[in-house]
């Protein structure tokens, strides 16, 4: 290939340089058209057949490959799976030439067009747009592509703006966009034509959220419960349908528009408009299955609920300022922030009833069960249970007892850390001391300093100094003195801060006793969102518990509760024996965690007051 070239000794980049056009070259072509449009496709037909024409015309050029995109925009680069191939081709040196019938066609996008000439041209690969006679290797070929793809690129713009206009009228007019998959409604040729069957089911939908006040969840068990087919054809639903039914206005025979956009006529990136107040309705031209007055009373009890449920805020979009709601903070619950089911959803807590100290119970429960029903019930009904949950409810008791005995294992020395905390709370007390001790030695240099400036002073009117020097060191003495009035507020800032108090030891003693108390009915919500991970309930008696014993990591402990309330056992599982093992409460004891390996130092305990009896009652009470 190097025979072929010929360099200008005055110009020393590589890519001016006089190439003979007529040596032999490996070349490809490159062809495109924007949509799937019977029409674009004949003219794709026509492009291959042209290239063929210009193969024959040019006896050296060695036709290596063709690279089509068929039905592709060409605005973006990314979009385009033939052109990133023959890119990639071109790195791995297959060719030396690529041809293409006009700028147009190679890309619309200005950026994309010398980006990636310029990279080919650093490749050794040239581009030749036939139409427009650009050679990217000329001298002025860059130029030239610059000005066409410029041209290039308007004209996108230009048939963008048309597409909108167009879209503007069919809007006006009412025209259906979709594929027409809508509960209620067969699409026949441009309008909706309502299924009878189908339509009983929406209408079942807006009376039980009207008239009857229930909610999504309750709405789609009924559903569910009746066999009601959804709109893939399945008996299959959840809240998310039930509310895409209530929120949809084609029920009303209207159409929406302005649910998405795009970000721009180059990138084309489809974004989603969740401000239903900037959509378009324009009534069409088909039967509505419900009244618009139905469907705007649905729309406001909607809006209500999520209002009382959510924290209102502001947040900007391509439309301006939009209302929209931020979900409820997290649970102030414990077990709420720390319960994960194994199908991966969150629980709720739920209200049970009174225990004979008065005092409420709580249960837990997986959120996808109350959202979707159980699998449990579904199996009943002889439906699909996948991705249905059966974990039964969780009593909030068997959780506050297996976190009092696997903190009571983790504390296995509770006086040694009661001294550790006491002791870290001292050291930061004596800082704060300290901060007024460096405050009043500030304090004295700055009256020092301000004796030199006396003195000074005295010396110039002695006339021992020149007034040069006078100057010099005064200016010298003023800055230090500045700088040590600025530490002094600093410092009395940080007195202001911290400010010194007499500190109870005893009850601070007292206050870190009662923190790892475990003696009581129920563990301190500090200590378990600090050492509790998270809980993956197994079942009804099985748990795997996941304790943090650093910032780095967090041990995995499977516990199990068998019993009830009152006459409860707990064990740590002993993974290697497979089997729960026994010991006496006895041996339980209290302190902080300063062990690297738990699952080593945890032996299978239990925490039974009743002792081994109540465990084997209970074994027998589940074998009957």
């Amino acid at each position: 290939m190097n025979n072929n070239l010929a360099f200008d000794t005055d110009i020393q980049t590589p890519f001016h340089i006089f190439q003979d056009k007529n040596r032999k070259r490996h070349m490809v072509f490159y062809g495109r058209v924007s949509t799937e449009h019977e029409a674009q496709l004949s003219a794709l037909e026509n492009q291959i057949q042209w290239y063929d024409d210009q193969a024959e015309r040019h006896p050296n050029w060695v036709v290596v490959d063709k690279y089509i995109d068929e039905g592709i925009t060409g605005t973006q680069a990314k979009k385009r799976p033939a052109f990133l191939r023959m890119i990639e081709d071109a790195k791995a040196g297959k060719f030396d030439l690529i041809v293409t019938r006009e700028v147009c066609r190679f890309a619309r996008n200005t950026v994309d067009t010398l980006v990636a000439t310029r990279e080919l041209k650093n490749l050794g690969v040239e581009v030749y747009f036939v139409e427009d006679n650009i050679w990217t290797m000329d001298g002025d070929g860059e130029l030239r592509l610059t000005i066409m793809a410029t041209l290039a690129q308007e004209e996108s713009r230009k048939v963008s703006e048309r597409v909108k206009a167009g879209q503007h009228i069919s809007r006006n007019n009412g025209v259906i966009y979709g594929n027409g998959n809508i509960l209620g409604y067969d699409r026949i040729n441009d309008t909706y034509v309502i299924n009878k069957e189908q339509a009983e089911t929406v209408r079942m939908i807006y009376d039980m959220y009207l008239h009857d006040g229930v909610g999504a969840t309750k709405i789609a068990n009924e559903l569910s419960i009746r066999r009601r087919v959804a709109a893939s054809g399945k008996v299959k639903w959840t809240p998310s349908n039930v509310s895409r039914v209530l929120r949809n206005p084609t029920y009303m025979g209207c159409m929406a528009y302005g649910k998405s956009f795009n970000n721009n006529y180059l990138e084309q990136k489809r974004i989603n408009n969740h401000n239903s107040d900037t959509y378009k309705y324009v009534k069409a031209n088909f039967e509505p299955i419900v009244t618009e007055e139905e469907w705007r009373e649905c729309e406001r009890i909607r809006k209500r609920r999520r209002r009382e449920l959510s924290i209102p805020m502001v947040r900007k979009t391509p439309f301006g300022e939009e209302s929209v709601t931020k979900p409820v903070r997290e649970s102030h619950d414990k077990w709420n922030r720390k319960l994960r089911c194994s199908c991966g959803y969150t629980f709720r807590k739920n209200r049970w009833h009174k225990n004979k100290n008065k005092d409420w119970s709580y249960g837990y429960q997986c959120y996808n069960q109350l959202n979707n029903g159980s699998a449990k019930k579904r199996r009943e009904q002889g439906l699909d249970t996948t991705g249905y949950c059966d974990m039964p409810m969780i009593a909030d008791w068997k959780l506050e007892i297996m976190c009092k005995m696997l903190l009571e294992k983790v504390w296995s020395e509770r006086t040694g850390a009661i001294q550790e905390a006491e002791r870290i709370l001292k050291l930061c007390y004596q800082m704060d001391n300290a901060v007024q001790s460096e405050a009043v030695a500030i304090k004295r240099k700055i009256e020092k300093i301000k004796l030199k400036l006396d003195n000074l002073i005295d010396m110039r009117a002695e006339g021992d100094i020149s007034i040069e020097e006078f100057r010099k060191r005064k200016e010298s003495l003023n800055m230090e003195l500045a700088s040590y009035e600025v530490e002094l507020q600093e410092q009395k800032r940080m007195k202001h801060a911290t400010k010194e108090k007499e500190m109870n030891w005893d009850a601070v003693h007292k206050s870190l006793e009662e923190t790892i108390d475990f003696s009581k009915s129920t563990v301190d919500n500090e200590v378990v969102d600090k050492f509790i991970a998270k809980i993956i309930p197994q079942g009804n008696n099985r748990f795997l518990w996941f304790v943090n014993l650093s910032s780095l990591r967090s041990e995995e402990i499977e516990m199990v509760v068998e019993g009830r309330r009152n006459h409860s056992t707990v064990f740590i599982y002993d993974e290697e024996k497979g089997e729960e093992s026994e010991e006496d409460d006895s041996s339980v004891h209290s302190n902080i965690l300063y062990i690297s390996d738990i699952a080593s130092e945890l032996e299978a305990k239990k925490y039974s007051p009743e002792g081994a009896q109540h465990r084997q009652q209970s074994q027998k009470r589940m074998h009957n």
